[in-house]
């Protein structure tokens, strides 16, 4: 898991650090000493541990006008034991939605497992940004993660499935993401009305 990187191809564009609205504002890192770990594992420095023993993220990309978000997770996403999205809704979400995001998109490629727990954080963070228009998207999770969080029916909070595991976002602007996540959304809600 050390060789495992945030994407950093839009560090042009958005860094976290300096970032005075980020929850992560400050932060200094390392690039070469490995000393955070998940687990047993190091893990790569430049993650952001938020909280979570079993998850960490980086934010990838913040735009404050449109109200969106762009996080890059790895790590086990355990509801059940260590109440992840509890830690997440507390520690970043809530921090999020009051400098005016509504929109998250979440990069799921490196999320290894999904234990489920109670609803009651995703059902409050879905009543949260749905006034505002807002939503959360899951992009690109693993066959299994994604039928334990469907299993758990996440689905009704969050937008997942084969239409957001498509998303070849490395090679998108982080602008053209939101577009393509919102294109995919319109489209899912077109294909319920008929």
């Amino acid at each position: 898991m050390h060789d495992i990187e945030p994407f950093y191809k839009w560090r042009d564009f958005y860094t976290s650090e300096k970032d005075n609205k980020s929850p992560f504002y400050g932060r200094e890192y390392s690039e070469f000493q490995f000393s955070q770990k998940i687990y047993n594992y190091f893990i790569h420095p430049q993650w952001d541990f938020y909280g979570s023993p079993t998850m960490c993220m980086k934010i990838l990309y913040m735009d404050y006008d449109k109200g969106i978000s762009i996080i890059e997770l790895l790590g086990e996403w355990n509801d059940c034991i260590t109440n992840d999205i509890m830690i997440l809704k507390r520690e970043v979400v809530d921090h999020l939605i009051s400098n005016g995001i509504y929109k998250f998109v979440f990069m799921c490629d490196n999320v290894l497992n999904y234990h489920s727990g109670d609803e009651d954080y995703y059902e409050e963070w879905y009543e949260d940004v749905v006034d505002e228009d807002g939503w959360v998207c899951l992009v690109n999770l693993s066959d299994h993660v994604q039928e334990e969080m469907q299993s758990a029916r996440l689905q009704h909070y969050v937008m997942m499935g084969d239409d957001y595991n498509e998303v070849a976002w490395r090679g998108l602007h982080p602008k053209g993401i939101a577009i393509e996540v919102e294109q995919r959304r319109d489209n899912a809600t077109k294909q319920l009305r008929y």
